[in-house]
């Protein structure tokens, strides 16, 4: 792909859309805001790749923001969705298909005994929120600044300068008082979490984080971090919930819980296990999900829940992911991705910090390292968006923000690969 890339198309439909949706778009991140120039508007998707409405080929490394994990449209699993189409798109009612992945989910993620599909990542971490409480029967709730769970009220919140403070609404229409329980502190600071514990006795349900973070870019545990966290729960009677809708079944087919050999309470999830169909869920100890409705007291409801569709790609996708090799084949992907995009960006004297795990990974612009969101937040965006309008130009669609983690797939190539680390070569060159 040459410099003058053509997006005619994509411009008036995007030009049309804004009049159509806030935006144009029906999620903020797709503006590209955060970058240079007007978004790609997407026509179809196949393997590693996604096509806009102009013609261009992009080797795509969103993946849908996650699920794509066995490639776009994979043959098997839009086999098996033909299959389950003839049958009706939604039943409103229980299906078979539901014990069949919950089973998979159950067997495949360590903390979870039972679980409940829901229809979003969003919905998921509200239910576990409300569940959290519900069990322990205290209100407030411990976050960390730049791990996102969903748009609820309850997590908008961003955490202030000190070393753990009490959560502000980050958004218009947020009621001080709905967030005045959600109490924040710095990721991989565990003394700032026992500070809150300290300070606040008897009166915290839980931690909630996403144990690698996906969401401030790309942010892995330090030593000890996770299990600390266990502990100091465990210690206050406490619940720990691992939000994995990024990390379950990319890190490890276990998840960041089984990679790091730490068990949470609670866990939510979604992306993977729908297999790219709008899905989400929650799962823990039999204990504790059996308060859920109708089993318990704590209500929560979804009429297009555990979706055949829905279940149906995921089971699919699973059973793909769990094929000989498969993990073995996205760590060595990723990290010769990684190891090429720093290689690159040092041959043209650029600052960069960069990591991955399995299927996930990010680089930041900056010298690093970068341990939470008040350090990511270093990292040059203003480069970073001419760097990511240069790799749309070669052929290269990257997450449209200084701060998203990136996704490789099984579908993913060493040609795809190589042909990447080039465009990052050339594209640092040209912002040195």
């Amino acid at each position: 792909m040459t410099d003058a890339l053509n997006t005619k198309k994509s411009e008036e439909i995007f030009g049309a859309a804004k009049n159509l949706m806030p935006g144009g778009v029906s999620s903020p991140v797709r503006a590209f805001k955060s970058v240079e120039g007007d978004p790609i508007v997407f026509d179809r998707v196949k393997g590693p790749y996604a096509w806009d409405v102009d013609g261009n080929r992009y080797i795509d490394y969103v993946g849908s923001w996650g699920p794509a994990i066995c490639g776009h449209a994979h043959p098997e699993v839009i086999s098996a969705l033909q299959e389950t189409l003839e049958k009706g798109t939604s039943f409103g009612a229980p299906c078979v298909l539901e014990n069949k992945l919950a089973e998979m989910v159950i067997d495949a993620v360590p903390s979870v005994e039972m679980v409940r599909f829901v229809n979003s990542g969003t919905e998921a971490c509200m239910a576990v929120l409300r569940l959290m409480r519900a069990f322990t029967g205290r209100d407030k709730v411990i976050k960390f600044e730049g791990c996102y769970h969903g748009h609820a009220d309850m997590f908008l919140v961003k955490a202030g300068s000190g070393v753990a403070t009490l959560g502000l609404p980050d958004s218009p229409g947020v009621p001080r008082s709905t967030t005045a329980n959600t109490l924040t502190a710095p990721y991989n600071d565990l003394e700032a979490v026992k500070e809150l514990f300290a300070e606040n006795p008897d009166a915290i349900s839980g931690v909630i984080l996403e144990p690698v973070v996906g969401n401030a870019g790309f942010i892995t545990p330090e030593p000890g971090f996770l299990e600390g966290l266990r502990e100091v729960t465990q210690e206050n009677g406490a619940l720990l919930v691992f939000d994995e809708v990024m990390t379950g079944f990319r890190i490890s087919y276990g998840g960041a819980q089984e990679r790091f050999g730490v068990t949470p309470d609670l866990t939510t999830m979604g992306k993977v296990i729908g297999g790219g169909l709008p899905v989400g869920a929650y799962g823990g100890r039999k204990e504790i999900m059996s308060m859920v409705s109708p089993s318990g007291p704590m209500y929560q409801a979804g009429t297009l829940s555990g979706n055949p569709l829905a279940m149906t790609a995921g089971i699919k996708t699973l059973e793909l992911l769990k094929q000989e090799g498969s993990y073995e084949k996205l760590e060595a992907l990723t990290k010769k991705l990684v190891d090429g995009v720093i290689t690159a960006a040092k041959e043209s004297n650029i600052a960069i910090y960069g990591q991955s795990i399995s299927a996930m990974f990010g680089f930041y612009l900056c010298e690093g390292p970068v341990r939470n969101f008040e350090e990511a937040k270093s990292a040059d965006t203003n480069r970073f968006s001419k760097l990511h309008r240069l790799m749309l130009q070669k052929g290269i669609y990257l997450a449209p923000s200084a701060f998203e983690a990136g996704f490789t797939s099984l579908a993913h190539s060493e040609d795809d690969i190589n042909s990447t680390i080039k465009a990052f070569q050339e594209s640092f060159s040209e912002i040195a």
